[in-house]
């Protein structure tokens, strides 16, 4: 059974999921939930596939009531949610009856959130992906009054003695704050900033209120290249770290346009964007060097504790009767099925 949840008050937030990856191909940038591991955390928590769709919600308060029994998860910065106006618990499966209100608020050391709800919504796709695209005008931006329609229902799951919280299942929550460590590797022009390269690590850096998905806005001490050479317009990856001006940093992120003709000092980490998705204005920035060896192991280290996650949510969901969809690459799970 599926059922309608209205949305009552919307701030800023939008339906995606994990991207676009055949966008760059057509030109068109691959978007999707700024922070990754947030957001596949919650839809693993909601016993969805990684890349469903699911609510992003950036700095505003949120709040949807629903219309069927529904089971949520919310992960992402800091906030206070409640549903049916009792405190709910982030970063675990929570219930939500018929008729209940779910809303987030105070988001703090942190900017974004990530809502999914179990069974996902519908959502309209283009080239594979529901996330929005402000070039072509594609996606589901929310509004007061909107209604999104969710694939099924999930009875109340409620603790029987003293009300106390059901789910405790280990997850490592990122630490948030507003001094960021980001982790970089050698970007293509490195060698054109000659020493003063260096001084990306040794300086502070502090995100400008002018920063989107597209892009994070950097002021600080700023490294100069040592070339006065035309830099032909190429293909940058999500993560470049330009330096386009005497006056900021420029960080791409996964909005960004699929060419730019800037020199490339640096390269974001994958686990760097996830950090970078919840920067703030005002917050401080540092970055870290390390080797594409090291940033793919650690890379590896989250995939695989999110895979340890979804193992745990398989085998609790399955106990409890809740259907768990599997990854469309594995076999299917027979205690969720």
């Amino acid at each position: 059974m599926n059922g309608d949840i209205l949305i009552q008050q919307p701030g800023n937030s939008v339906v995606t999921d994990l991207g676009r990856t055949r966008g760059p191909r057509f030109g068109l940038p691959v978007n999707g939930a700024l922070d990754q591991y947030s957001a596949r955390a919650a839809n693993i928590l909601a016993g969805n596939p990684d890349n469903d769709p699911l609510v992003e919600i950036t700095a505003l308060d949120f709040r949807m009531k629903a219309t069927e029994d529904i089971l949520i998860a919310v992960t992402g910065a800091p906030l206070t949610l409640t549903v049916g106006g009792r405190p709910a618990s982030q970063w675990e499966p929570v219930s939500v009856r018929a008729g209940e209100t779910v809303s987030i608020r105070g988001i703090h050391s942190g900017l974004r959130a990530y809502l999914a709800i179990h069974g996902s919504v519908e959502a309209d796709n283009l080239l594979g992906s529901a996330a929005p695209d402000t070039v072509v005008g594609f996606g589901l931006q929310l509004r007061e009054g909107t209604t999104l329609r969710s694939r099924t229902s999930v009875g109340p799951v409620r603790q029987p003695y003293f009300d106390l919280p059901l789910f405790r299942l280990g997850l490592e929550r990122p630490s948030m704050g507003t001094d960021l460590l980001v982790d970089v590797t050698d970007g293509p022009d490195v060698a054109e900033f000659g020493e003063s390269g260096d001084l990306l690590f040794t300086s502070e850096y502090v995100v400008s209120g002018r920063s989107n998905h597209i892009g994070l806005r950097l002021g600080g001490e700023l490294p100069e290249r040592t070339s006065n050479s035309e830099v032909l317009s190429r293909g940058v990856p999500v993560g470049a770290v330009e330096v386009p001006s005497r006056e900021e940093l420029l960080v791409l992120h996964r909005g960004r346009g699929v060419t730019a003709g800037y020199p490339v000092l640096a390269v974001v980490t994958s686990t760097g964007l996830d950090v970078l998705a919840q920067a703030r204005p005002g917050d401080k920035v540092r970055f870290r060097k390390t080797t594409v060896a090291e940033a793919t192991a650690a890379h590896r280290r989250s995939r695989a504790q999110l895979e340890t996650l979804r193992e745990s949510v398989n085998t609790v969901f399955g106990l409890l009767g809740i259907g768990c969809r599997p990854q469309w690459q594995d076999l299917p799970v027979a205690a969720c099925s």
